[in-house]
């Protein structure tokens, strides 16, 4: 069993407030209220996500870089067996043979964060579409040179958060629009190939929870207070 302590000490008290999120596509906006929860302070990496699910899918290899290539199913996969592994119980109820996957908001489990939780997070009470000037917090196409980079080299923001933009897209828990995209997920931040104007906290991507996978997309984990 992994130690709950070591994986805690990586993570991010976020205080409980509110965000405005907003659809380019629809262009309606909304209020979310936001309970207080733990972050982690990095994308989950490729030794972490190793040492749980024994296997690497990364397209650059490296232990300290962002696991990517995962879909959300396996990123949500990763959730509950590192929950399983440090005694709490999982967030996501999978069911043999269905697309569907359940969620239990209340459980004491690792879990996506809410686009709502990721988008407040990234902000760290501040209203910008970034919290820095972006050379100096994010790996995006102009300064990565073509690749991941290892997690947490560049500035954090002012709660303590590392790679929020750029580096690799972050799944979120959240279905986008089930009426319009059936069960495509979210996911936020911008890669190592995006352009400047990709790699805002405010942008909004989505695509299929079970197969799409591409190599700069990842995820970062986070768990009920």
């Amino acid at each position: 069993m992994i130690d709950t302590t070591t994986i805690h000490d990586g993570m991010v008290e976020i205080p409980a407030g509110k965000i405005e999120l907003r659809d380019d596509r629809t262009k309606q906006q909304w209020m979310v209220e936001i309970q207080a929860f733990w972050l982690a302070k990095f994308p989950v990496t490729q030794d972490l996500y190793v040492s749980i699910v024994k296997e690497n899918p990364s397209t650059f290899k490296g232990n300290e870089l962002p696991v990517e290539s995962v879909t959300w199913k396996d990123a949500a996969l990763f959730c509950n067996l590192l929950s399983a592994n440090t005694g709490l119980t999982p967030c996501y109820l999978f069911q043999e043979q269905q697309e569907e996957i359940g969620f239990n908001a209340s459980a004491s489990g690792f879990r996506l964060p809410t686009e709502a939780e990721w988008e407040y997070a990234c902000k760290a009470g501040t209203t910008a579409i970034r919290y820095g000037q972006l050379n100096a917090i994010a790996w995006y196409k102009a300064n990565s040179e073509n690749s991941t980079h290892s997690v947490g080299q560049k500035e954090p923001n002012s709660w303590g958060l590392y790679d929020m933009l750029g580096n690799v897209w972050e799944w979120c828990t959240d279905i986008y629009d089930e009426n319009v995209y059936g069960s495509y997920r979210i996911f936020r931040g911008g890669g190592w190939f995006d352009e400047e104007r990709s790699v805002m906290a405010t942008n909004r991507r989505r695509s299929h929870p079970l197969k799409f996978s591409i190599d700069d997309l990842g995820f970062r984990i986070a768990r009920n207070k």
